[in-house]
């Protein structure tokens, strides 16, 4: 179904050009990481090699596998209930759309990324624009994304912890820019070599500059009741007061925040491939009177699965701790608050056990660090909370990516009742639709 001109234009084999090894292998890795094709059966063949005229002709022979997903699942989290449908379809064609005859079940064939995705609760909802492009410069691994997207909170009797209050709005208007370079050799599933990198900064505006409010006063009056509330608790009229006041702060969120992730694959003999992992991300304010909002925020520790994320957070997975337990905990309190900077480490080993179209199954064994902070002042990048395991992934086409990591956590979590009990040991994750 895939139409020729998709696969043309990934070909560094053009005809009249000299016969070239490292062209045929770029050919190769442009067409796996499509995914509209089975990566492991994309064998070019040589063919009526002519010495006289010194002319070869290269077959291409791909096997398509399905590159379409569909998403439907629902949960209970944070007060109520969320709900999500997507559907993706990464070989669409939208010149076709029109055209009743080319519905198998819809249009496809020409390469085209088209999704639909709702997620609602009955306190917030999401509207989003993306558009990607590769580039040529510095190289045409390279690819550039702008995505601007609103969300709006309404909170309504929301009082769970999350936030200081439990009426009221919150609303944020963000552009976020990112720049990725994926070279990466072997298929998407089972990389074999190469690096992937990505790079994004997200930014609201600045709101405050355009406000005469007196953010300092509300940021000391907002800590002050705080403080009172964590040792001795607040009267029915202060508890009031500190909803408002954090109504006010946070009525039009505004941060920035910067992400960086680096994965390296290199085949050490054979089939046994090391991945080589780096992350860090960093949520900050552009006016300290107005202070680090309260979403958005990053949670460690875990399988990574994003479960419960209407506040914007970022679940990091860290294998070998409970899950969001490499997080800063405020003082007397059982919930996480969310950490402003994280960084973490990966080490780990693949072998695969089979790359067959119908289902690819590898084994792994990993070393894992991170840790999270509230502030530059309390960061420490060599600081870091220690694991090591192994698992097993499973990749089929009508199911995505399904695993489990059994990890150890040699040191202690940030959970309140975890200090002093020692590290925190052997750890069972289970993977789904997703890979680290």
């Amino acid at each position: 179904k895939t139409n020729d001109h998709v696969i043309y234009r990934e070909l560094r084999t053009r005809p009249g050009q000299k016969y070239n090894k490292s062209d045929i292998i770029r050919s190769i890795r442009e067409l796996g990481q499509l995914g509209f094709f089975d990566a492991e059966q994309i064998t070019p063949d040589v063919l009526n090699a002519n010495p006289n005229e010194g002319t070869v002709d290269l077959a291409w022979n791909l096997v398509e596998s399905g590159s379409s997903q569909i998403e439907l699942q629902g949960g209970y989290g944070g007060g109520g209930f969320i709900g999500t449908l997507g559907l993706s379809f990464s070989n669409f064609s939208i010149q076709n759309l029109f055209k009743g005859e080319k519905y198998k079940p819809v249009p496809m064939g020409d390469g085209q990324t088209f999704a639909l995705r709702l997620q609602a609760s009955r306190t917030f909802r999401v509207y989003s624009l993306n558009l990607a492009k590769r580039v040529q410069w510095p190289d045409d691994f390279f690819t550039i994304s702008h995505s601007l997207g609103y969300q709006l909170y309404d909170f309504r009797n929301y009082n769970i912890g999350l936030f200081n209050f439990g009426n009221g709005k919150a609303n944020s208007l963000a552009y976020t820019f990112g720049i990725s370079r994926n070279a990466t050799d072997g298929g998407r599933i089972f990389p074999r070599g190469g690096s992937n990198f990505e790079v994004t900064a997200k930014f609201t505006p600045p709101w405050s500059v355009f406000s005469n409010k007196d953010y300092r006063a509300l940021q000391n009056r907002s800590k002050e009741l705080d403080e009172k509330k964590n040792i001795q608790g607040l009267t029915p009229a202060e508890n009031v007061e500190l909803e408002d006041i954090d109504q006010e702060r946070f009525r039009l969120l505004e941060y920035y925040k910067i992400k960086f992730k680096g994965d390296w694959y290199t085949t050490l003999v054979d089939k046994l491939v090391l991945r080589s992992n780096a992350e860090f991300g960093f949520l900050g304010s552009y006016n300290s009177a107005v202070g680090n909002v309260p979403f958005e925020r990053f949670y460690v520790g875990g399988d990574g699965l994003g479960n419960f994320t209407l506040d914007g957070r970022d679940v990091v997975a860290l294998r070998g701790y409970d899950n969001q337990s490499i997080t800063p905990y405020a003082e007397g309190a059982n919930t996480p608050d969310g950490a402003l900077i994280y960084n973490k480490f990966s080490l780990e080993l693949r072998y695969p056990l089979t790359l067959k179209p119908s289902a690819s199954i590898y084994g792994l064994a990993f070393l894992e660090a991170g840790n999270a902070f509230n502030n530059f002042q309390d960061f420490n990048p060599f600081q870091l909370k220690r694991s090591a395991g192994v698992g097993l992934r499973i990749f089929m086409p009508a199911f995505g990516l399904l695993g489990i990591d059994f990890g150890y956590g040699f040191d202690e979590d940030l959970k309140p009742q975890s200090v002093g009990q020692g590290p925190s040991g052997w750890q069972t994750h289970f993977i789904i639709g997703q890979q680290f």
